[in-house]
């Protein structure tokens, strides 16, 4: 499954794929081959230091670092960004039943279907474990509401298929925002959301927790910039 790219992947551009100039200033270089070969290494190393390697999503370091950028990006422009905080239930019992390789082909096949139902600007990481966390910048918190029962609806509509089983899936969500009216870091602001997480998770699971009192009015249909968004997405292992 291909990671999902945003403007803030930071993959090599276009001026890094420039043929190396010789350090000998000769015409037929005698190191080229080894200078490109490292450079070929470097960018490997930095795409595993900052990929989980199950889902291809962006691990948690890397959670921090787009997310610090993210609500910097709130704080000079007053354009909030939503976060959910997302934790599979009763995913020990996959594991205990199934074995840790079938508890991994799930954490695949939840990781595909988050990749089909957010935007394109929208970060998917892994949080850890059965846990992921969403970035949706430009996000207010009705949408972001709406965004993680999206989600919510779209892991448990079918079970995954396990040796020819389907196994039922459910997910719990934690939602907030951040508005940029009080200095916060990222891990402070992943606090928050995990608190609603946890109140899904002791309400009963699969289901979607927030700040009811911020949040009045939630829409209960996918709007016309929604439905654009989730049709413009990008093609699978872009």
């Amino acid at each position: 499954m291909g990671k999902k790219k945003t403007e803030n992947d930071s993959s090599p551009g276009p001026e890094s794929s420039a043929k190396i100039a010789c350090p000998l200033n000769e015409q037929d270089c005698p190191l080229q081959e080894e200078m490109e070969r490292l450079r070929s290494e470097c960018a490997r190393l930095q795409e595993l230091s900052r990929t989980d390697p199950l889902t291809g999503f962006f691990n948690f370091r890397h959670l921090l670092t787009i997310l610090s950028t993210e609500m910097e990006r709130t704080r000079r422009s007053g354009l909030p960004t939503g976060l959910l905080m997302i934790d599979l239930d009763h995913f020990k019992r996959v594991n205990d039943t199934y074995g840790h390789e079938a508890g991994n082909a799930v954490l695949k096949w939840v990781g595909k279907v988050i990749l089909n139902n957010i935007r394109r600007i929208d970060i998917a990481c892994r949080f850890g474990g059965e846990e992921f966390a969403i970035i949706l910048p430009v996000t207010s918190l009705p949408q972001a509401v709406h965004a993680a029962e999206r989600l919510r609806r779209a892991v448990g509509k079918k079970p995954a298929i396990l040796k020819q089983e389907g196994v039922p899936v459910t997910a719990s969500f934690g939602v907030d925002v951040y508005r940029g009216r009080i200095r916060l870091s990222p891990d402070a602001f992943i606090e928050r959301a995990d608190r609603f997480l946890l109140k899904a998770k002791t309400k009963g699971r699969n289901r979607v927790c927030y700040d009811r009192e911020k949040a009045r009015g939630v829409p209960t249909e996918v709007t016309r910039e929604e439905r654009r968004a989730l049709l413009e997405k990008s093609p699978p292992g872009e």
